[in-house]
């Protein structure tokens, strides 16, 4: 479990201006490995960024943003063998900064933080992009190109770096987001380093209710709402994973909370018109009230 130390670590580490992601993920680490030596790791990116940043210097002077980054990922994803785990995406250790570091493989998220530190320590400036589904590597196509312009050039780091077209993005966004998707250039703006932590996170959560492993779930909930407490969905989960664990007080606490931040005291009754969408919203919200109705009557028999 992550101790309060490394709780309040990592929140300083994920609230800090400064693009470094590594200490934050690392901390995460913690809690799969409490006696994890992130100084160990801190220093292997440092390697491995000055290697990288020999590589950039070999290029010419008039060397632009894409032909460094292909350099940079050249140098990780063939001469240092980094890969997508496709034989195992749902392993935990996929998750974890230290364990991608050590065996060279992860899913999209975590290559592209070692990406994204590693050049940075080679002097090369690549945002993530918080694509649905797959996260993904945004290079500008020139020096003075704005990162929030459609000037760029698209990589993905689960498939070796490779460079993707407008039909790669469309195809990879039907895969996961669902056939009648269309492709919008705004699905490529730059992920600030909040959005790549909490989608780290949220990976990791998923994995851990899969496994059925909900103290370490609930563990994640409670760091995404340090960093995020506006996430109504976060609460609700801290919720049920509280209830899981039998810890009906707390539960109740968050679903109350969930409930009135939700705006939503009674069971709602249908109505003429709604659309899906408010139809599904109102059948969880009413699952909601139901728990919450069991979990008064059972915290009042404790008491």
């Amino acid at each position: 479990m992550l101790t309060p130390e490394n709780i309040r670590h990592f929140v300083n580490a994920a609230k800090t201006p400064t693009p470094e992601l590594a200490p934050a993920a690392l901390l995460v680490a913690t809690l799969e490995y409490p006696t994890l030596d992130l100084r160990l790791y801190l220093d292997q990116l440092e390697q491995l960024g000055a290697e990288a940043s020999e590589r950039v210097s070999s290029l010419s002077d008039t060397a632009d943003p894409l032909a460094k980054a292909t350099a940079i990922s050249s140098f990780l994803f063939k001469e240092k063998g980094f890969h997508g785990n496709t034989d195992s995406y749902d392993d935990p250790r996929n998750s974890f900064l230290n364990k991608v570091l050590d065996r060279r493989t992860g899913i999209p998220i975590t290559l592209a933080v070692v990406f994204i530190e590693i050049a940075r320590r080679a002097g090369v400036v690549i945002n993530g992009v918080n694509f649905p589904g797959h996260f993904l590597l945004k290079v500008p196509s020139h020096p003075d190109t704005p990162m929030n312009d459609y000037q760029h050039v698209v990589m993905d780091p689960f498939r070796g770096g490779k460079v993707l077209s407008e039909i790669d993005c469309l195809n990879l966004l039907r895969k996961h987001a669902g056939e009648g998707q269309t492709f919008d250039q705004r699905l490529l703006a730059p992920a600030t380093k909040q959005d790549i932590l909490v989608r780290m996170l949220v990976n990791l959560k998923r994995i851990y209710v899969r496994m059925r492993s909900f103290p370490q779930a609930h563990t994640i909930t409670n760091l995404l709402l340090t960093i995020k407490p506006s996430a109504m969905t976060e609460l609700r989960d801290r919720g049920l994973l509280a209830y899981q664990l039998s810890n009906f007080p707390a539960a109740l606490q968050d679903l109350e909370s969930y409930l009135r931040f939700s705006s939503h005291t009674e069971p709602a009754r249908s109505k003429q018109g709604e659309t899906d969408g408010n139809i599904n919203e109102r059948t969880e919200q009413d699952e909601i009230w139901e728990h919450v109705k069991a979990l008064r009557r059972r915290v009042a028999s404790l008491n």
